[in-house]
């Protein structure tokens, strides 16, 4: 049996420079992993794929990312054999936390150990692109500047540790729906990624926070002006930043200690039925070869 943790992650910066020929988004964004993750489990069946959940309501078939990510990966290197995944979930679904291509980069590399196909996180990569934009991150983790539509990946030095609060309202925000109606002059500014690598590379805590910025937030905050109470709510606890993670609707507030993470989360859960999680920065993953 093999056991994979699959993080979430959050934006630093998100932009969008215009629409491909392919239909996608040419985006550009500083992405980074946090410690708050779902849990699968991998064990060897004799053949096809039994996936377990327990998230009421949430596919545990063909529609779901981390099968079909198992699937890809059986298929394409002629696995002799199946596979069961017992999945756990901790990352809120449609949340802006790439929480369904965690689970799938999870998978990749869960069959690729299971089955010994002896694959690095690279090679993985080409295979989970296949599938979504956000799975390559997903699989290499820490911090990257990610381009194209967000599955070219450039390793970044890791952030100086951060706390992180995530506020996740009950509501769910298709991405889909947040890119096809973005619209490039309702932004009130675009991110300054090559100033924010400056400041990662600087270990410049402060600097990072100050340049935080997602493009997306002038579409799903006309929506759901929740979230910019969020926001404010976060700053007047003591984040030295906050911001939407992605397509939202989830809030992060970044803190420079544990502490008061807890006491912001404490506050806030008083006054929101909102799910809150107090995590961290987390670094990259490694080859399990």
């Amino acid at each position: 049996m093999i056991t994979v943790e699959g993080n979430a992650k959050i934006n630093l910066t998100l932009d969008i420079l215009g629409k491909r020929p392919d239909g996608f988004h040419e985006v550009a964004m500083v992405m980074q992993s946090v410690s708050l993750h779902d849990t699968l489990t991998f064990a060897k069946i004799p053949e096809g794929i039994e996936l377990t959940l327990d998230v009421p309501g949430l596919e545990a078939d063909e529609k779901n990312l981390a099968w079909r990510a198992a699937a890809l990966l059986l298929r394409e290197k002629n696995v002799r054999g199946g596979v069961r995944i017992d999945l756990t979930k901790r990352i809120p679904i449609a949340a802006g936390l790439a929480g369904g291509s965690a689970d799938a980069a999870a998978a990749l590399r869960g069959v690729n150990a299971l089955y010994d196909l002896g694959l690095t996180l690279s090679e993985l990569c080409v295979y989970g692109a296949k599938l979504g934009s956000d799975i390559p991150f997903c699989l290499m983790g820490g911090t990257m500047l990610a381009t194209g539509r967000g599955e070219i990946l450039k390793e970044l030095p890791a952030v100086p540790s951060f706390w992180v609060v995530l506020i996740k309202p009950k509501i769910s925000v298709s991405t889909a729906w947040a890119y096809q109606n973005y619209d490039a002059h309702g932004a009130e500014k675009h991110p300054e990624n090559a100033a924010v690598c400056e400041k990662i590379a600087a270990q410049d805590r402060k600097g990072i926070a100050s340049l935080l910025c997602n493009v997306l937030e002038s579409v799903t905050i006309k929506k759901y002006p929740v979230i910019a109470q969020y926001k404010d709510w976060l700053l007047k606890k003591g984040a030295m930043a906050s911001m939407m993670s992605g397509s939202g609707p989830t809030v992060f507030g970044l803190f420079a200690d544990k502490t008061a993470a807890e006491e912001a989360a404490a506050a806030l859960r008083g006054q929101t039925d909102a799910d809150i999680f107090v995590c961290q920065t987390a670094g990259k993953n490694k080859d399990q070869n």
